[in-house]
């Protein structure tokens, strides 16, 4: 990603949000309608969705589930797929404590409070 890439980006992952959007580097699996799980890196997470790498093309208003590790499957639905990455909104928002301590988890800053 070029450093031009970079800045549309994180200033584009901003707009038209119910939430903000943190970005991270999550391992995960991510599972399509009628499809096997495979496995990713979620890049981008907020209380209502996510970005991840996803190789396969995957089509807008397709259904998927997303397993980050300690916590069960999170449906969403594919809103956008673009050079093997998909942005994806969940059908239900994520509670903001346990995007929280995911944050935490993950971007090793503040307290992780185990669930």
């Amino acid at each position: 990603m070029n450093y031009q890439t970079q800045d549309r980006y994180t200033m584009v992952a901003q707009e038209d949000r119910c939430a903000p959007r943190t970005k991270i580097t999550i391992p995960g699996q991510l599972r399509a309608s009628g499809g096997r799980a495979f496995q990713t890196v979620v890049h981008d997470l907020s209380i209502s969705g996510f970005s991840a790498a996803a190789i396969n093309r995957m089509h807008e208003g397709q259904m998927c589930w997303l397993t980050l590790p300690g916590l069960e499957s999170l449906q969403a639905q594919v809103v956008w797929w673009e050079n093997c990455m998909v942005g994806c909104a969940f059908n239900e928002l994520l509670s903001p404590i346990v995007h929280d301590n995911i944050i935490a988890r993950y971007s090793g800053q503040g307290a992780y409070r185990p669930y």
